[in-house]
């Protein structure tokens, strides 16, 4: 291509000379995004005719966990060169898998389930929407209950009241015989 933008290769080599961490970064979490979604493959097996329990779970848990993420990184961690690529495109790229989705979906309607497979599909789609928003609310509402916790005269940070003003065993007075 001559003028103008550069080739995809050219832009492909120029990011890999500039941001060779960031590509080991994203590397590394989607290494254990794959082991983490392998093992809940292992521990949730199922057979051609049944529901994917373990791709419909980690599909789920990971637009939950996006939605989290999408909302901590938004209003309160600052901002890091690499956490996005870490998290979001390395853990969440290798745990999640629209592949094996589709690949689920076509198995059960080959092995004569057409009803599990429309189930699995809608199912996957609502839940999945639902999770996001349910995430970023879960993460909002974890914040707020740690920071109330933390503030003086909050629930665990007050001394109890035993009713004995004060000169109980709790205060470090002596009580006077």
């Amino acid at each position: 291509m001559t003028g103008g933008a550069p080739s995809f290769t050219g832009r492909a080599v120029r990011a890999l000379r500039t941001r060779w961490d960031v590509l080991l970064v994203v590397a590394a979490g989607g290494a254990l995004g794959s082991l983490a979604r392998w093992g809940v493959g292992l521990a949730l097996p199922h057979a051609d005719r049944e529901f994917p329990w373990s791709t419909f779970s980690v599909n789920v848990v990971g637009c939950l966990l996006i939605g989290a993420l999408m909302w901590f990184e938004e209003e309160r961690w600052p901002p890091s060169r690499y956490r996005r690529s870490f998290l979001r495109t390395g853990v969440l790229g290798g745990f999640t898998t629209f592949s094996a989705y589709g690949l689920d979906a076509h198995t059960l309607l080959l092995a004569g389930a057409p009803v599990v497979a429309a189930l699995y599909v809608a199912g996957s789609l609502v839940a999945g929407l639902l999770a996001v928003p349910l995430g970023a609310a879960g993460g909002a509402g974890l914040v707020a209950l740690a920071e109330r916790g933390r503030r003086p005269g909050a629930a665990g940070d007050a001394q109890a009241d035993d009713g004995d003003g004060g000169a109980g065993p709790s205060s470090g007075r002596e009580e006077q015989p």
